[in-house]
């Protein structure tokens, strides 16, 4: 499962090589389009509920966490459905953890 802001954030991403020439758009439209093959195929797309939002400012507002938005949506999110989050970062797991969410360091 993934949220609609995993789609939200890779897309910003894909802008952000193609912006900084990491990325021709040629590529870009192809990941894109694998990208999106993948959530039809293969992936569930869950909403982000207005409680998810909240839950996850109440998590940004815990300064010492050091949570980006972003990271406390994935972490709120989670939380609320009970899954586990797969990230590569290592400061996201630890928070992510210490909040009660499970986690896979990938």
């Amino acid at each position: 499962m993934i949220s609609d802001w995993v789609v939200t954030e890779y897309s910003a991403a894909l802008s952000i090589k193609l912006r900084t020439q990491q990325l021709i758009p040629e590529d870009r439209a192809e990941a894109l389009a694998a990208f999106s093959r993948l959530c039809t195929e293969a992936l569930t797309i869950l909403p982000v509920a207005t409680s998810q939002f909240r839950a996850a400012a109440l998590l940004a507002d815990q300064y010492a966490l050091g949570l980006r938005a972003g990271d406390a949506l994935h972490v709120a999110v989670c939380a609320d459905q009970g899954a586990t989050l797969c990230t590569l970062d290592r400061r996201l797991a630890q928070v992510g953890g210490a909040c009660g969410v499970k986690i896979i360091l990938v």
